[in-house]
C-alpha cells in the first residue's frame, strides 16, 4: 500500500509525501500521477499544513447509493446511478472549517468514500477502470438540506464554499467495495456502515460517469453516503473515518 499526502512545508511550499506506518511523512520528488521517487527527507506532520489531496476540476457525486440509506428514506432502489456535480470551489482540507451559510437553517453531514481519477479518460471499459484510479480518500458531502428540499434540485444545497472537505490522505490499495465507513459528530458515532452495502459498485459508477463526461486527472467521484445522515451546528467537530485511509476532521463555523 502507498498512502499519499499533500502539504505545505515550513517554507509554505507545496509538497507531496508518503505516509509511513509510524505516522511521519517522507517527501516525494516528481508527480504522483506519473513518475516519482520517495526521498529520505522526513517530515513531521505537526509542523506542516495538510492540504486537500487534490484540486479537481469537478467532483461528480452519487446520490442514494447505499441500500440501507434507501430503506431509511423509504425510497425505491434506483435503476441507474443518480449523479450531480459539486464545484471545485467547495473543496477544503483536513482541519479546515466548514462555514455555515446564512441562507440555510439545516446543514447535514454525509460521510463518503471518494476516488481520484489518475488520467484524462472517457468511455472506459471494465478493464480500464481500476488502472485509471489513483486512489481513495474521505469526503464529507456537506448539504444544506432545507435548500435541497426547497429548490427541488441539488446545485445550491451542495455547492457552497467549504461544502466538500476531502482528505487527509490518498490510499492507493484498498478494496473500495468492502471497507468500513464511519462518521463522528463531537466524538459520537452517527454513521457506521460498509461499502459492501453499495447499490452500484465503484466499477459501475466510473463506467457510467465516463460515458457521460470526460474525467480529468485529479477529478473526484464520490460514492454516496450510508444511513444515519443528520445535522451539524456551529461549533461542531465532524470526523469521517474510512478503513485503511484515515480520519478527516473538520470544524463548523
Amino acid at each position: 500500500m502507498t498512502k499519499f499526502v499533500r502539504f505545505l512545508n515550513e517554507l509554505r511550499e507545496e509538497r507531496w509525501g508518503t505516509v509511513s506506518e509510524k505516522g511521519y511523512f517522507k517527501e516525494i520528488e516528481g508527480d504522483i500521477f506519473t513518475q516519482f521517487i520517495i526521498t529520505d527527507k522526513i517530515v513531521e506532520p505537526d509542523k506542516v499544513k495538510i492540504l486537500p489531496p487534490v484540486m479537481p476540476t469537478k467532483i461528480v457525486a452519487v446520490g442514494l447509493n447505499y441500500k440501507e440509506h434507501a430503506k431509511e428514506l423509504n425510497m425505491p432502489i434506483p435503476d441507474e446511478p443518480i449523479i450531480f456535480i459539486k464545484p471545485a470551489t467547495a473543496v477544503i482540507g483536513h482541519l479546515d472549517k466548514i462555514i455555515y451559510p446564512e441562507q440555510s437553517k439545516q446543514v447535514d453531514y454525509e460521510a463518503e468514500l471518494a476516488l481520484i481519477i489518475k488520467n484524462k479518460v472517457r468511455n472506459l471499459s471494465e478493464d480500464e477502470v481500476f488502472p485509471n484510479i489513483l486512489g481513495y480518500t474521505c469526503l464529507n458531502d456537506v448539504t444544506a438540506r432545507d435548500l435541497q428540499k426547497k429548490d427541488g434540485q441539488w446545485t445550491r444545497a451542495k455547492s457552497f464554499d467549504t461544502f466538500a472537505p476531502i482528505g487527509p490522505y490518498i490510499e492507493t490499495d484498498i478494496k473500495p467495495d468492502n471497507v468500513n465507513i464511519k462518521l463522528y459528530l463531537n466524538d459520537e458515532l452517527k454513521q457506521s456502515s460498509n461499502t459492501s452495502d453499495f447499490i452500484f459498485d465503484v466499477k459501475t459508477l466510473v463506467i457510467f460517469i465516463s460515458k457521460i463526461m470526460t474525467l480529468n486527472r485529479g477529478d473526484i467521484i464520490t460514492t454516496g453516503t450510508p444511513k444515519g445522515v443528520g445535522p451539524i451546528h456551529k461549533g461542531d467537530k465532524v470526523e469521517v473515518e474510512i478503513e485503511n485511509i484515515g480520519r478527516l476532521i473538520n470544524f463548523v463555523e
